[in-house]
């Protein structure tokens, strides 16, 4: 594993910025009317892309980028292999658990004792109390006084969980395992193997190319006996997110790997060659895979939104890290900074707009009005993590 990792790469924090912002805008914007179809998902039957089914994969793209940074960055500190696994693992875990949670408020009854609106603001806020990166100057005590409250919160809070209806109740229980689930799920395979196989461009390429033919074997249908257990033992189903994650590993090393021999241009070969592969490659399994569909984790999703990946980072890399107009992202840096809180700040609001009586204007709520209001939505989720972030209220796993 080479030493001489760069620590710090612009182009994968602004595009993890510019991914979370169209995150939140896409999730705000999903249920109103009268916008362009192109910018929400794709239907369940549609054979074909929304700017939404982009937005997720691009997230699992730029967690591969990340991987060999931040594993890189323990090793140069001098932690041994072991203590970097348990630290994967946990963080895993915690994404995973916080994912089965917003799955089950998917669920959450209305027969349950406390409304869900309530609950979900106080299971949030045990979030952010167990897993706020603490500032050093805190005082031990203190910090572990609010990681105790958030978890104690935290227990309360699902001990009181009701889901179902009230003729078939049920507890938390699996449905699927949410967005930071498959985000932990993806993390937790790709990290680990580059840990083990200490970054060996061959070992992730052969990762790589095994996610996408699990991928796409499953839909052949020669899988189908596995169907039972693909979500719980954490393939999410198919491969496809590990597929993403694995994929910005391998472009991450190679990213590395040409600039410290001084060979940048090549990165540029590889991007383009890459990206017309996978685009061609998704194109043709299109017609006999279930075509394009995010719904169905389909190989073709899979394989273009790659090659999107692939050139949105070759662009990102152009413009940041080459001819340094980082200040064109300064009003979202936060998305990229504080990108866990970012996510979770949505789960405060939306059931403290939800408490209240007050409504949008109506042409807020549809069409160009519907859509400036998930913009300035947007900006505004991550201008409040910009002003957490400046009073050190910032989450780390």
């Amino acid at each position: 594993m080479s030493s001489k990792f760069i620590n710090r790469v612009h182009s994968i924090d602004i595009f993890r910025a510019v991914t979370m912002f169209l995150m939140i805008f896409v999730n705000d914007i999903d249920g109103v009317p009268g916008v362009p179809e192109w910018i929400k998902h794709a239907g369940e039957r549609t054979d074909g892309l929304g700017l939404a089914d982009i937005v997720f994969p691009a997230f699992l793209f730029i967690v591969g980028l990340s991987i060999p940074h931040a594993i890189q960055s323990r090793i140069s500190r001098g932690d041994s292999k072991t203590k970097i696994a348990a630290y994967i693992v946990m963080r895993a875990l915690a994404l995973i658990f916080i994912g089965f949670i917003h799955a089950n408020m998917e669920t959450y009854s209305d027969t349950a004792v406390i409304a869900q609106p309530w609950w979900e603001i106080q299971i949030t806020l045990s979030f952010f109390l167990i897993w706020i990166d603490y500032p050093k100057h805190t005082p031990r005590l203190l910090s572990y006084s609010l990681r105790g409250a958030g978890f104690i919160l935290l227990i309360v809070m699902c001990a009181l969980y009701k889901g179902g209806t009230a003729e078939a109740p049920t507890w938390l229980h699996f449905t699927w395992w949410g967005i930071l689930g498959l985000i932990g799920w993806a993390y937790l395979m790709c990290a680990l193997i580059y840990l083990y196989s200490d970054g060996e461009l061959y070992v992730l390429v052969a990762a790589w190319i095994f996610f996408l033919l699990f991928n796409l074997d499953f839909h052949f249908g020669w899988l189908n006996f596995l169907n039972g257990t693909q979500n719980y033992i954490g393939l999410a189903g198919n491969g496809a997110m590990q597929a993403f994650t694995a994929s910005g590993l391998v472009i991450s090393v190679l990213y590395n790997r040409f600039t410290h021999n001084r060979q940048p241009k090549l990165i540029w070969v590889a991007l383009f060659l890459l990206s017309i592969i996978l685009f061609n490659m998704g194109f043709i399994v299109r017609f006999f895979s279930g075509g394009i569909s995010k719904a169905n984790d389909t190989p073709s999703w899979v394989m273009i939104c790659t090659a999107i990946n692939i050139i949105a980072y070759g662009a990102f890399m152009f413009l940041m890290d080459m001819k340094g107009k980082t200040g064109w992202f300064d009003a979202i840096k936060p998305a990229g900074t504080s990108t866990l809180t970012c996510y979770l700040l949505p789960f405060l609001f939306y059931p403290l707009y939800q408490m209240t009586d007050i409504g949008y204007p109506d042409f807020l709520t549809h069409g160009t009005g519907g859509l400036i209001k998930c913009l300035i939505f947007a900006f505004l989720m991550v201008w409040l993590a910009g002003v957490l972030e400046k009073k050190h209220v910032r989450l780390r796993l």
